[in-house]
């Protein structure tokens, strides 16, 4: 069975798709969404307050987790009022899954890459909500969107 897929151009679209799938699991991924790829550690602990700020307003949210395969972490542990958060550097997505196993269903993963993310986000039965970055991404990055137009058609049921 194929996964939902749709796009999102910035943090509040995706919040706001991610509360009308009454999602319990929201899965981030930390760059760029979060932050960007070569941002400093004051944007990186920014980025998760401003997202934990978004995703408190959404009443079905249990847990938000921000993923990253770099090994970058904030300066301090997240937090949120009534939301278990986690954050799980190099997380050698999409080949590890056993960290997420255990969060309440329904979930989404929100991403960049449909190579890395969509496949997370297929493996765990979630939806899949990929955000756009704008112009100027790195070369790695870059190569990643190219795999992911070609195996996306294999993954995902539509693209909004």
């Amino acid at each position: 069975m194929r996964a939902a897929f749709e796009h999102a151009t910035g943090l509040g679209e995706a919040a706001r798709r991610a509360g009308e799938l009454s999602a319990r699991t929201v899965i981030f991924d930390v760059e760029p969404l979060v932050a960007y790829w070569n941002g400093t550690q004051e944007t990186l602990d920014e980025g998760i307050a401003l997202v934990l700020g978004e995703m408190a307003a959404l009443p079905a949210v249990e847990v938000v987790c921000f993923s990253t395969n770099s090994p970058r972490r904030p300066s301090v542990a997240p937090s949120a009022v009534g939301v278990r958060v986690v954050y799980l550097a190099s997380a050698g997505k999409p080949l590890r899954i056993s960290s997420y196993q255990r969060f309440p269903r329904p979930g989404v993963v929100i991403g960049d890459q449909v190579a890395t993310d969509g496949i997370l986000a297929r493996r765990l039965g979630y939806a899949f909500i990929q955000f756009r970055p704008p112009a100027g991404i790195p070369a790695g990055p870059r190569v990643m969107a190219v795999a992911g137009r070609l195996v996306r058609p294999l993954l995902f049921t539509k693209a909004n």
